[in-house]
């Protein structure tokens, strides 16, 4: 049965919310919080403090919040490669601001450290990931 009393719902508008953070200083050895930012920039912190947690080891986040590397220390570099790259990708694409992750390189010429570049595709944009370390 259809009710005598229909009212129009109006039109529901979506809003996105900001992305505006604190600013993190991001440099060698600074531990600084200085300002806000937004989109681009704190897209790239959120990428930097993801690769930087490892994934179940504080209860302050979420088990989807991270990423898995300890287990990779004193594994082949041969194996340790691909899983790198899955995992980082894995890692970043719980991030619903994350569409893509790709276009990586891997340095091995140092021992026990992998260099990793690669290419985060975004809402904002590409962002360009140069020498993240991964130690192995």
């Amino acid at each position: 049965m259809v009710p005598k009393n229909f009212v129009n719902i109006p039109d529901i508008n979506i809003v996105t919310i900001p992305t505006k953070t604190y600013k993190m200083e991001l440099e060698e050895n600074s531990d600084r919080i200085s300002g806000f930012t937004d989109e681009q920039e704190a897209m790239k912190q959120a990428i930097y403090k993801i690769i930087r947690t490892e994934r179940y080891k504080y209860i302050i986040y979420d088990w989807n919040y991270g990423i898995e590397l300890e287990d990779l220390f004193g594994m082949p570099v041969n194996y340790c490669v691909p899983e790198i790259e899955r995992r980082i990708r894995e890692a970043l694409l719980q991030d619903t601001r994350i569409s893509e992750v790709n276009n990586f390189e891997f340095d091995t010429s140092k021992k026990g450290v992998v260099l990793v570049k690669f290419t985060a595709y975004t809402e904002f944009g590409e962002i360009n990931i140069i020498d993240e370390e991964v130690s192995i």
